[in-house]
């Protein structure tokens, strides 16, 4: 699990763990809430500080994740590397607030409000090299409302982010154990 800030997307994931998936570890790039909320849980957890050398951090990003089954990128803000996403060659998946390929970047909830769209969401998706830009896993429209801003946007993203995020981890699960490999199908 990568994260950034203040983890309420991890935490949402953690307090739905079951038999279906398990969160191993908790690599995050700078300390934040969100390894704070990894140590509550006892989950183990890293900080990978970015340097100068982007290549070497994520080498060492990839060296800190280890080797799980999925890496869950739960609001990590960060572009990977071709060291990274090499190594985790189709295992690492992402949240991001709109209904992608509309409105990728850092900015979903701002763009999708100023270009006036009555309807956004939330996308699980591959990571791939580009920013946004994987094979989409899943998606959960969510209607705009005519009183909304940002933030009023964007918390009710999050709700929907967190329910989608858990489902697909659930499938993903239940759909490698009579494949035996990871897959989503949601």
């Amino acid at each position: 699990m990568l994260v950034s800030g203040t983890g309420s997307l991890l935490q949402a994931i953690l307090d739905s763990q079951d038999e279906s998936y398990r969160v191993d570890k908790v690599v995050a790039d700078k300390s934040c809430q969100g390894v704070e909320r990894a140590e509550a849980a006892g989950i183990a957890s890293e900080v990978v500080s970015l340097g100068e050398d982007r290549a070497a951090w994520n080498q060492a990003l990839a060296a800190a994740v280890g080797q799980p089954d999925v890496v869950v990128s739960a609001g990590f803000m960060k572009i990977l590397g071709k060291e990274f996403l090499d190594h985790f060659a189709d295992r690492i998946i992402n949240t991001h607030p709109a209904l992608l390929p509309a409105f990728p970047g850092a900015h979903g909830v701002r763009d999708a409000l100023a270009y006036g769209v009555k309807v956004t969401g939330s996308t699980v998706h591959y990571v791939d090299a580009g920013v946004d830009t994987g094979p989409i896993i899943a998606q959960e429209p969510v209607r705009v409302l005519a009183d909304d801003d940002e933030a009023s946007l964007h918390e009710r993203i999050k709700v929907v982010e967190r329910q989608l995020i858990v489902r697909v981890l659930r499938a993903a699960v239940r759909d490698a154990d009579a494949a035996g490999g990871i897959t989503f199908d949601c």
